[in-house]
């Protein structure tokens, strides 16, 4: 069975920015605000951390609850794992995701400085000083024939892109504009040389952008 390595759920202002400047540990999007871009998914019913009945459904709802089908990794860069730059001064600090991470598979963190593995509950982070091409390979491997998830950010998902490994793609953009910060597109129609392209309207006011290879 052929692994795919699959964008999910990818949050995007209208003018194509994924984060803002100034990423620090209180503010890991930078100036932009995550709950905005975001809003979306956290007002489903299937949304993860919802600890209130209720809930959207409709094609919010089933893009929030496929975002674990079949995944059996996760491949990010290292500005979505921490905000430290450089050689790793603080080992003891385990990333933003606190103490149940909400991965449940392998993460393979993209750094030009790699540290020790470790475990935080059933999510083990690995880190690779590697090309998009080698982080792949392994990531397969550890997904033991489901498919990988290429987590971001906008950086690394564009060197994964210009490497022409992504399979297929959700990025839900947001009825914002940011301004500046980390951008992915100006128009999403820079991929349809080498993507099939839908966009699907919500009525939450996101546009649901589907690309797939060609």
């Amino acid at each position: 069975m052929t692994q795919l390595l699959k964008v999910q759920n990818f949050g995007l202002t209208a003018d194509g920015f994924g984060a803002g400047e100034g990423q620090t540990l209180e503010r890991p999007f930078g100036h932009a605000n995550p709950m905005e871009l975001m809003a979306w998914a956290g007002a489903t019913a299937s949304w993860p951390n919802r600890t209130e009945p209720g809930g959207t459904r409709g094609l919010d709802d089933y893009f929030t609850r496929d975002f674990s089908n079949n995944i059996g990794a996760e491949i990010m860069g290292r500005n979505k794992f921490g905000p430290q730059r450089g050689p790793w001064e603080d080992h003891d600090w385990t990333g933003w995701w606190g103490d149940v991470p909400p991965f449940h598979t392998p993460v393979f963190v993209l750094t030009h400085h790699p540290r020790p593995s470790f475990t935080l509950a059933d999510t083990t982070f690995h880190f690779l000083d590697a090309t998009p091409a080698e982080a792949l390979e392994q990531a397969k491997a550890a997904a033991h024939g489901k498919d990988v998830r290429l987590g971001g950010g906008v950086t690394t998902i564009r060197e994964f892109l210009e490497a022409d490994l992504v399979d297929t793609m959700h990025i839900a953009v947001a009825p914002l504009e940011l301004g500046r910060g980390e951008r992915l597109w100006e128009s999403p129609d820079e991929l349809t040389d080498r993507f099939h392209h839908e966009a699907v309207p919500s009525s939450s006011g996101v546009t649901h952008h589907i690309f797939w290879r060609r």
